[in-house]
């Protein structure tokens, strides 16, 4: 009888161990698939909060504005729009938001950027600086 018992016994081990490792396998592909549908990272910088504003009040710019102006968060995600940004930005009481888009699709055909025929069409990753304008005095 107790070989008999030391031998159910490794079984039923090895039958927990092979379900508790389907069971982490599927965890990790889960939250693999959940990762690939975005990737958010928002950092704020300011030591105060500002209350927020109305998403059409913040202004949408594709470069460094020439007045002065302090960052107050920057955001970089996967999957989201310019407009999306501009929200994030008025929740935190932003001015504007200054966007870039990075990365894409592109030609393997095609030897320059500049004459890819996918050029400024498709980008992978979004970034956003919000920025708060300074009164001068």
């Amino acid at each position: 009888m107790g070989k008999n018992r030391r031998k159910f016994t490794k079984e039923f081990k090895l039958g927990n161990e092979c379900a508790r490792m389907k069971f982490i396998t599927l965890i990790i592909f889960g939250l693999s698939l959940v990762g690939c549908a975005t990737d958010v990272a928002n950092r704020y910088y300011a030591g105060e909060q500002y209350p927020p504003k109305n998403k059409e009040d913040v202004l949408i710019l594709n470069s460094k504005p020439t007045k002065p102006f302090i960052v107050i968060a920057d955001f970089q995600s996967r999957g989201e729009t310019s407009s999306d940004l501009q929200a994030k930005a008025a929740k935190i009481g932003a001015d504007a938001v200054i966007v870039s888009h990075v990365g894409g699709f592109y030609s393997r055909d095609e030897e320059w950027a500049s004459k890819d025929r996918y050029q400024g069409q498709y980008h992978d990753h979004i970034l956003g600086t919000a920025i708060k304008f300074i009164e001068e005095n």
